[in-house]
């Protein structure tokens, strides 16, 4: 990945959450993994989309993951007597509300920033859950998230390289993203208690993980410095760019050739 687990790391200092007293808190994170891996199942329908045999291969891979992740969530929620629930309202608009609509947009804002961002959550619950159980199955996942992070990377990238004119339609519906992120950390801030050893430091790992994402903007080359340094008329403006982009770009775009056809000339079959 473009940021180490080390870079991505928020010091909890040895702070943690217990299974018992903290219950409800736990099992509140967990359904929004939860919600988030059950609308990752909707990778089948980027093999749709996927341009090449490799790419086709890896989403195949990576669907079978989403549903061992379901499994792995319901069942940290057994351990916890908890029954799924509801997600919160941004995290549901971030990982269906904002569905993206072409193959650089899945792998840049579903793949590389939104399993980011669960990536980052990841490290932290296995950081701070003081349930070994818990941990152990949290970190069966985290090769697979960082799998699915790294391949979102390396195609945004050579998305970019190929098609400079992606890096405005890329960044202003990241921004998007960001600004719906720290609008949770500003929920927390109004909500949770400041007496609470890990909840008391979510405000400030929310700020951590925005500066995350706002690096990997930089080393996917899609932002030449943090975006909320932006002011905030810069920022609407790349945002109303980026979404008149994308209609325009709906507008005009030609039907994708059949799977078959797009196989078949792919160099993993036609071999000198």
């Amino acid at each position: 990945m473009l940021l180490s687990r080390d870079e991505m790391r928020f010091d909890f200092g040895g702070a943690k959450l217990d299974p018992v007293r903290d219950k409800a808190t736990i099992a509140w994170a967990m359904n929004q993994f939860l919600y988030g891996e059950v609308t990752g199942i909707q990778i089948g329908h980027w093999l749709y989309e996927a341009p090449d045999i490799e790419a086709a291969r890896f989403l195949a891979r990576q669907a079978v993951e989403e549903f061992q992740h379901v499994g792995n969530f319901v069942q940290i929620l057994e351990l916890l007597g908890e029954r799924p629930g509801e997600a919160h309202p941004i995290v549901k608009f971030l990982a269906t509300g904002a569905m993206p609509s072409s193959w650089a947009e899945h792998v840049a804002l579903e793949m590389a920033i939104g399993e980011g961002l669960v990536l980052q959550c990841f490290y932290a619950m296995i950081e701070t859950v003081d349930d070994a159980r818990i941990v152990a199955i949290l970190e069966r996942g985290v090769k697979q998230e960082e799998r699915h992070v790294e391949f979102g990377e390396q195609r945004t990238m050579g998305l970019v390289r190929e098609d400079p004119s992606l890096v405005p339609l890329l960044l202003g519906q990241a921004i998007v993203t960001v600004a719906a992120v720290d609008r949770l950390g500003a929920f927390m801030r109004r909500t949770l208690p400041k007496d609470h050893p890990v909840l008391a430091q979510l405000p400030a790992f929310v700020e951590h993980t925005l500066a995350m994402l706002e690096l990997r903007l930089q080393r996917m080359g899609l932002a030449d410095g943090p975006v909320r340094a932006r002011s905030l008329g810069t920022r609407l403006a790349t945002v109303g760019r980026s979404f008149a982009s994308k209609a325009g770009r709906a507008l005009t775009r030609r039907p994708s050739p059949r799977l078959t056809e797009r196989y078949l000339r792919d160099p993993a079959v036609i071999r000198d």
